[in-house]
């Protein structure tokens, strides 16, 4: 069965992106090529408890098991050593990743406390669109009583486009919440 936000990519938002952008066909159009989530774990990557529950609530968050990302080289300063644990990452495609951004969406950015929208500054020059989120636990999935720590993540949009508009206009069709500019 396709995911609601996917059929609707498919039988709406192509035809309006073609149209927006006078594209000579629809599948000329920005398309959200994968999603990837990922959680730093600081000092406490050689902790195994922590590192297991920031395993078992990115994979609850993501409905994927996780990868443990090691540091390339050891730094004094920021107290890492080479082959220690860094942080967790997970990519999404396909279905799972349609269904994280309907719930990122329509779920978790409404109960973040105070939430006045998405910042448009996290495009990079590739038209990808990058922010993070400070609580993990807004989220349904995970279960707040077997929090230890609340912790942050990055949620990276890798998409087909490579401008800003066109990404930008994809996501204000998959209702991401961004920050109105005032005009005076």
């Amino acid at each position: 069965m396709m995911s609601r936000l996917k059929e609707l990519y498919f039988s709406k938002i192509q035809l309006d992106l073609k149209t927006q952008f006078s594209l000579k066909n629809k599948s000329m159009g920005p398309k959200v090529l994968k999603v990837v989530l990922s959680m730093g774990l600081g000092l406490d990557g050689n902790d195994s408890k922590i590192v297991k529950s920031c395993i078992e609530d990115l994979g609850q968050i993501s409905g994927q098991k996780p990868v443990i990302t090691k540091f390339k080289k050891s730094i004094a300063n920021f107290k890492t050593r080479k082959g220690t644990n860094a942080g967790l990452k997970v990519t999404l495609r396909n279905e799972k990743m349609y269904e994280f951004i309907d719930r990122l969406v329509n779920i978790a950015l409404p109960r973040i406390k105070d939430f006045r929208g998405l910042s448009a500054k996290g495009f990079d020059k590739f038209g990808n669109y990058t922010f993070g989120i400070k609580e993990h636990i807004i989220f349904p999935e995970v279960n707040f009583d077997k929090v230890d720590k609340i912790r942050g993540m990055d949620i990276s949009i890798v998409t087909s486009s490579s401008s800003k508009e066109h990404t930008l206009a994809l996501l204000e069709k998959f209702n991401f919440p961004f920050i109105k500019k005032k005009t005076n």
